[in-house]
């Protein structure tokens, strides 16, 4: 176990050495390529319909079409040296991995050192609220969960440097309650005893660069990010609002919305866990820049002033924890 918590987004961490491929270039998978790339890493981003600006030759990552529908895959050339990969995209349709069923045979190609796969939480299921943790057995619940699961054992048989993340609700820059709040649009839904769990888009990125920077032998084969601070939706909201200075909407019960709610909505409040994640921070000693969504929404707002100029939360600045 780690003796001394470190954050690897203080000052100026250590860049891995090689290239970053991200396979799929979201909001998760952007965040982390383009972070490195302003830092100097090269780094190539995939996307069914990338934007045309942007590439090494402009300082940021360079963009390459992931389009297995339409036929399109990268080259050898399109990945040629890549070190490091993370995969951000979700099981197809069928419940399959595009990423493994189009690109695992050039994969296995490459000089790889480290490869990180983003799954979800969901594995555990629905568990009544209480704890999960690296070492709970996996019980996954919703269809999509499952091939999540299918996903994550069809990767560890593969011959490569694997590292798998299983992370809950992801937040942060423009993925917040405050937009709804402001245009009059946000639920407050209570629903007796029901918690939810997220980590911000930042440690995500924080948590995976500490990880590359371990040696081999001291990265977990399976680690769940996540704050600290497992809490009811309408906790969040409320949180919210405060720092919004408006109202709350109306609260409603679940029982009296649920009818309405569409298949999803229903799906996400259908299970309930708390999820830990003490192996990254004590075991592995990450610090979390955000311990909590208090520390997140005020950053998000831009009421935290310690932030680096160049787009690199310093964890080492963050606001002290508020319980």
């Amino acid at each position: 176990m780690a003796t001394v918590s470190v954050n690897r987004l203080d000052g100026a961490p250590p860049l891995p050495k090689g290239r970053l491929l991200v396979l799929g270039g979201g909001y998760t998978g952007q965040r982390f390529g383009s972070t490195l790339a302003k830092r100097g890493l090269a780094v190539t981003l995939t996307r069914r319909d990338p934007p045309a600006e942007g590439g090494d030759d402009q300082g940021g990552p360079r963009w390459v079409r992931f389009d297995p529908a339409g036929g399109v895959v990268p080259s050898a050339e399109d990945l040629a040296g890549t070190t490091h990969v993370l995969i951000t995209i979700p099981p197809d349709g069928s419940g399959a991995d595009p990423v493994l069923t189009h690109l695992a045979g050039l994969l296995k190609t490459l000089p790889l050192t480290w490869v990180g796969y983003l799954s979800t939480t969901g594995v555990y299921g629905d568990r009544g609220g209480g704890w999960v943790d690296e070492a709970t057995p996996e019980a996954p619940g919703l269809e999509r969960s499952r091939a999540r699961l299918a996903c994550e054992l069809a990767w560890r048989r593969q011959d490569m440097p694997l590292q798998v993340f299983r992370l809950p609700a992801i937040y942060g820059p423009d993925r917040t309650p405050f937009r709804d709040l402001r245009q009059g649009t946000a639920r407050l839904i209570h629903k007796p005893g029901q918690v939810f769990c997220r980590i911000h888009v930042d440690d995500i990125v924080g948590a995976l660069l500490h990880c590359i920077g371990l040696p081999a032998h001291e990265r977990p084969p399976t680690l769940i990010l996540a704050d600290e601070a497992p809490c009811p939706s309408s906790e969040t909201l409320g949180f919210a609002a405060h720092l919004l200075g408006c109202k709350l909407p109306e609260v409603q019960s679940w029982g009296s919305i649920e009818a309405a709610m569409s298949p999803m909505a229903r799906s996400f409040w259908s299970e309930n866990r708390r999820v830990s994640s003490l192996l990254l921070r004590q075991g592995l000693g990450y610090r979390l820049q955000f311990p909590t969504y208090r520390e997140g929404y005020r950053d998000c707002l831009g009421l935290r002033t310690e932030c680096s100029r160049s787009g690199w939360p310093e964890g080492s600045r963050r606001m002290p924890r508020s319980r």
